[in-house]
């Protein structure tokens, strides 16, 4: 990966479970930023400004879930990463509910680890690498956790979307639509700001897990 590093900040009341991530975060691409311990202690961090925040579903006095929404709040535009020790697809579909863009066990190996953080950091999800979540099963958990990111968008915006998802050129949809190639241009534009991916390919990967095309 060129570019700056990931900025990450690490949430888990095990200082071991810390210290071994961020042994696992220490080669290049990557920047531990911050760490805590509970939630409290997270969301007082300062000076620290992460791109992916990887949290614990089990800390003391409450739930890493919990804590989604607040880090997106004091972080705006920062992935969420949950790290648990439990594989079960409740957990992983209250964790898509809540805003998280990937999911993965304790037990993952480091290799694991490194790429959830880069794929949720340029705009992909990762539920489907929870152990016990087969992959023909997993549909429903990325249709639900791609269909949470796109209500995010208008109308327009979603008429937009299922055209690029489709492979039309700004100007059949301006046409299509009765819009301006440069409005197309502004929707294409607003969408990827909104939903966190970094291109048209995103989108298109995002409209099909939320099967809104074939």
């Amino acid at each position: 990966m060129s570019g700056a590093a990931i900025r990450v900040v690490l949430v888990d009341d095990h200082p071991l479970v810390r210290e071994g991530i961020r042994q696992a975060l220490s080669g290049p691409g990557f920047d531990v930023v911050g760490e805590a311990g509970d939630g409290p202690t997270a969301l007082g961090l300062t000076g620290a400004i992460p791109d992916v925040v990887i949290l614990d579903i089990n800390l003391p006095g409450g739930n890493g879930i919990d804590l989604i929404g607040p880090c997106k709040t004091k972080w705006p535009g920062a992935k969420v990463l949950m790290l648990s020790v439990h594989d079960h697809a409740e957990y992983v579909l209250e964790s898509v509910k809540a805003g998280a863009h990937g999911y993965l066990r304790k037990d993952s190996r480091p290799s694991e680890l490194r790429d959830a953080v880069r794929a949720v950091f340029g705009g992909e999800t990762r539920y489907a690498v929870v152990a016990g979540v087969k992959r023909e099963d997993a549909s429903p958990i990325l249709a639900q956790a791609a269909a949470s990111r796109l209500a995010l968008l208008t109308r327009r915006e979603r008429e937009v979307l299922i055209g690029v998802a489709s492979g039309k050129t700004n100007k059949e949809l301006a046409a299509e639509l009765g819009l301006r190639v440069r409005t197309v241009e502004s929707y294409r534009e607003s969408m990827i700001r909104k939903v966190g991916v970094p291109s048209t390919a995103g989108l298109t990967r995002l409209a099909i897990e939320a099967r809104l095309i074939p």
